[in-house]
């Protein structure tokens, strides 16, 4: 591997496309190659992404150029399969994609590895492709993943979780509307939500055979961005043994924090991090999890995983501060 790593990013318009690039621009050993938008070609990126103003002078381009080391995907769900099947790439190129096409089937050209770091730390070194978590997948899976790879989890499993408007992506819609957003809250999706086959998979690799009920509520909030969540189970685990079996699950995980207090979501906001905290409650185990959606649920957790599949320290270019006031 060279000393600096040559990045491209297709669909660089969107909420993913910026945060990546806005991580890319300040990590230490990436330059951007190129930014691929086909509907704002030519245009600066700064257009688009105004936060960017004074970073760079980049402008998006109409074409992809395969003098690059790594491809992030961060186009719409449907498009990234597409993608691939017109723009023939060359074997070398790491390709990591931020939408739903490649987290459950891998087309045989480009077999891709789920990019939950947390639990396939070994399989994403050592792979050309990844494919990245859901954003919703993600904070519930950190928040079980201790207790499937000790073979604890039980039958059924209680989720409720709320997300911010940039969780439905750039595109309009009438629940992105300030005017629908702004002091409401609705459910959406109940017991059917298109992270669950993810999340099931990734529990039954860890904890064998298992096909336990996941009673998941989702939620749409009126706030921009992060998403928190809470989970329940029955467990004969004591609140002392389910903080250890965290505590050491998480070890070398340096952006899981597992906290003694109830913790809030803008101790997540603008950074990589995921806050977990668990209480016991009778028979029942609580465990709270909070994430950035737009960075440790997806671009963020793209460049964690970059960082793995260079053999880099795994939080390079990735110390961010939440901005709790």
């Amino acid at each position: 591997m060279s000393s600096e790593i040559r990045a491209g990013i297709a669909g660089g318009a969107g909420y993913t496309g910026g945060e990546t690039l806005r991580l890319l621009l300040r990590h230490p050993r990436v330059r951007v190659a190129f930014v691929h938008s086909s509907s704002h070609a030519g245009e600066p990126v700064t257009t688009v992404h105004s936060d960017l103003l004074g970073m760079d002078d980049l402008r998006f381009s109409a074409e992809i150029s395969e003098d690059i080391d790594v491809l992030f995907l961060c186009l719409g769900h449907g498009q990234s399969q597409k993608f691939l099947q017109d723009n023939h790439l060359p074997a070398g190129i790491k390709i990591i994609d931020l939408s739903q096409d490649f987290r459950l089937n891998s087309p045989e050209e480009h077999p891709f590895v789920y990019g939950l770091t947390e639990a396939f730390r070994e399989q994403i070194a050592a792979t050309q492709a990844v494919a990245n978590p859901g954003c919703f997948a993600t904070c519930i899976q950190l928040g079980l993943l201790p207790l499937a790879a000790a073979g604890a989890l039980p039958a059924e499993v209680h989720i409720s979780a709320i997300t911010g408007s940039t969780g439905a992506g750039q595109g309009l819609s009438r629940t992105s509307h300030f005017s629908w957003r702004s002091g409401n809250i609705a459910v959406y999706k109940p017991f059917q939500h298109q992270h669950l086959g993810e999340i099931r998979r990734t529990l039954a690799s860890l904890q064998p055979g298992y096909e336990g009920a996941l009673h998941f509520v989702p939620y749409r909030g009126a706030f921009p961005r992060g998403i928190f969540a809470s989970q329940y189970l029955k467990t004969s685990l004591s609140a002392e043994q389910a903080e250890q079996l965290f505590n050491e699950y998480y070890r070398t995980s340096p952006f899981v924090h597992l906290s003694a207090n109830n913790p809030d979501m803008k101790q997540v906001v603008n950074t990589n991090n995921a806050v977990l905290h668990v209480e016991k409650h009778g028979d029942y185990l609580l465990i709270l999890s909070a994430v950035d959606n737009l960075l440790k649920g997806a671009s963020g957790q793209a460049v964690q995983n970059m960082n793995v599949m260079f053999g880099l320290p795994e939080d390079e270019g990735l110390q961010l501060k939440a901005v709790v006031f």
